[in-house]
């Protein structure tokens, strides 16, 4: 069975198959803030989805971020680190992309087992 969370006309904020749970990139919502600023408002989007689905954040499998500025890394991780389950830690990436819109600053995507 597959359950679709949140979707639209071009794709689901998060879709359960297989016992996983695979989220979209998730944004901030607002891209004037700092990077951890942005990083709070999408691990918020992020506990959300994952409530939806039945899961938490001690059940995530893998962590992709995606940073337009590779120089953010520590500042992300300072906000990371304090919301990560650090009993349960995923696999994670950290890689710097261009983003879709010039104010974001950072993009998360995440797998977690249901």
């Amino acid at each position: 069975m597959t359950d679709y969370y949140r979707s639209g006309p071009r794709m689901s904020q998060a879709v359960a198959h297989g016992g996983l749970l695979y989220i979209a990139g998730q944004v901030a919502e607002d891209r004037k803030g700092g990077v951890e600023a942005q990083t709070r408002d999408i691990l918020g989007k992020l506990d959300s989805l994952l409530a939806e689905a039945g899961t938490s954040k001690s059940k995530l499998v893998a962590v992709n971020i995606f940073l337009s500025q590779i120089g953010d890394f520590d500042a992300v991780n300072s906000v990371y680190d304090a919301w990560i389950d650090r009993q349960h830690p995923p696999a994670r990436a950290c890689v710097e992309a261009r983003l879709a819109d010039p104010d974001l600053r950072i993009e998360i995507t995440a797998v977690a087992a249901i």
